[in-house]
């Protein structure tokens, strides 16, 4: 079915504008052109269907589900249920807040706050239409690991005396969860739709530009002599780089699309992405609303540690 997005490009680069191809200015429209109409048709179709599924999940739910359960449960739990629920780093201070005052332990509200921008489901499906599932289960399955683990290792280093003092002065109290119909949940993801697409459109068409100048124009001897396996820093490399960036998944995708294309291994794109996602500055300011310095630079070390070990492993192993 997405052989017709390279059809259309196929359409307007080489019928319509009558472009050469193999030039530089062609190969990058034709990604831009192709990336663009397949990644905003996927974004709303998925979207719109996520959204059903998580009008099953509000904060309140997630919150009561997470409450009182073991410890690697409860961190297996919260990373798994970041994958389906909507927050992003905006929403990082006031679902630290209930959290925590919710009773669920520090390591494992540590494990959905990373898992939820990391593990972004609608990034999961467009990662299955442009590259198949066995990337997409890479991508789930390093991005569940890393959000388990950095969660594990906060919660046993007793951190709580780093959280901001006025967290613990909350009591936000038990809220009823109402019961949707069919309809109203349809109602709800189609706003989704609209709410999401208006918050990253820029954010997924600035992705795609950037991706069609490294597939048109940067060569690929370039990238390979910095960031290819032959560089044995190329990982670490790619996670500095990745950190002040700030886009959400499906905005840096057509980005990591032009760097495997380039030839790039997959273990430092990967390590690229989740840092993007997991690691962004912004998301760090927002953060420090509600955690100290120390707690901050011990989340930020644990899981660049994370990703980099991430990233060289599937270097080696793929």
């Amino acid at each position: 079915m997405l052989k017709i997005f390279t059809l259309f490009a196929d359409l307007i680069t080489y019928r319509w504008l009558a472009l050469e191809p193999g030039t530089h200015l062609t190969e990058a429209l034709h990604f831009f052109l192709e990336d663009t109409t397949k990644i905003f048709f996927l974004l709303v179709t998925i979207i719109f269907l996520v959204a059903v599924v998580r009008s099953f999940f509000p904060p309140e739910k997630t919150r009561r589900f997470l409450s009182n359960k073991k410890a690697i449960v409860g961190h297996i739990l919260a990373a798994l249920l970041g994958v389906v629920t909507p927050f992003c780093s905006c929403s990082a201070c006031p679902l630290f807040i209930g959290f925590v005052e919710a009773g669920i332990p520090l390591g494992v509200t540590f494990s959905f706050l990373i898992s939820s921008p990391m593990v972004n489901e609608v990034a999961l499906i467009l990662l299955f239409g442009l590259f198949g599932w066995e990337i997409a289960a890479i991508y789930l399955f390093t991005g569940l690991l890393v959000a388990i683990v950095a969660g594990i290792i906060i919660g046993k280093l007793n951190m709580e005396r780093f959280v901001a003092d006025y967290v613990w002065e909350i009591r936000m109290g038990q809220a009823e969860v109402p019961t949707m119909t069919w309809h109203e949940r349809f109602e709800y993801a189609k706003g989704y739709v609209k709410d999401i697409l208006k918050k990253i459109w820029l954010y997924v068409l600035g992705g795609i530009a950037i991706g069609a100048l490294v597939h048109g124009y940067v060569p690929q001897d370039f990238l390979l002599k910095y960031a290819g396996p032959s560089n044995p820093l190329a990982v670490p490399v790619a996670v500095l780089l990745g950190v002040p960036l700030y886009s959400n998944a499906a905005g840096v995708i057509p980005i990591v699309e032009a760097l495997m294309d380039k030839g790039l291994p997959l273990g430092t794109t990967l390590a690229f992405m989740m840092a993007v996602t997991a690691l962004s500055f912004p998301e760090m300011v927002i953060l420090s609303q509600v955690l100290k310095r120390q707690l901050i630079a011990t989340f930020i070390a644990i899981v660049s540690l994370s990703i980099v070990l991430v990233g060289y492993i599937f270097n080696l192993l793929i």
